[in-house]
């Protein structure tokens, strides 16, 4: 069985645009006293909505103030963004660029409501037949929500599509959705990853035969 859908999550896999969040996210909880680690953005909030990130963090403040948080916390981030700009991974691009000419079709997610900002910022909106963005669901990630919408707006089922993820509780998500998962370790923590059906470093380590060998093996083994 061949895989019909690539799903990529765009903080991450496609733009690098995590140096940003963490910068953002640390200003914001250093006004509020609170001391914040690459660790505590990698585990608690990396991948998740604004306001679950804010409350990861700062407990049991009344929702008002975790709103004033989350809204602080994307100021920085868009000043972040207009200073030092997108940078890309190339190695995604070409990747994307590949399975398009196999006749995949590709979607773009991001709990972000800034993601159709930052694919117009990089110039890549175009590359996409479906973006879902923050702004299209209810409820975050490890929630399959965002997944199970994407497949649903590229007119496949779960079980025919490939998600691309870097973050945890991402991986979590696309297993949740009982989907077919390529995680990416960009910290040289593949332990963290454990649960994607498939680990690589850095996207140039596949291309659509690769994928679609994994992909087809686990199928058969799974029927």
């Amino acid at each position: 069985m061949s895989f019909k859908g690539a799903i990529f999550d765009l903080d991450g896999v496609i733009v690098d645009t995590v140096p940003l969040h963490f910068k953002a996210w640390q200003k914001m909880f250093s006004e509020y006293g609170k001391e914040f680690t690459f660790e505590d953005y990698k585990k608690k909030v990396d991948g998740i909505p604004r306001i679950n990130g804010a409350k990861a963090i700062l407990g049991k403040l009344p929702q008002e103030e975790l709103e004033r948080a989350a809204s602080k916390k994307q100021e920085y981030f868009l000043e972040f963004l207009e200073k030092e700009g997108v940078k890309v991974y190339q190695s995604t691009l070409n990747l994307i660029k590949e399975l398009k000419e196999k006749g995949i079709k590709i979607a773009v997610v991001s709990s972000s409501k800034n993601c159709r900002y930052i694919l117009k910022k990089a110039n890549i909106e175009d590359l996409f037949d479906v973006i879902i963005t923050g702004l299209d669901i209810k409820k975050g990630k490890p929630d399959p929500e965002i997944f199970i919408l994407a497949c649903k707006n590229l007119g496949l089922k779960p079980s025919e599509c490939i998600v691309f993820e870097d973050a945890l509780l991402g991986v979590e998500a696309a297993k949740n959705a009982k989907m077919w998962c390529v995680g990416i370790d960009r910290y040289n923590n593949p332990e963290r990853l454990k649960k994607a059906d498939l680990i690589v470093s850095d996207l140039k380590e596949v291309n659509f035969e690769i994928l679609n060998d994994h992909f087809s093996k686990s199928k058969d083994e799974a029927n």
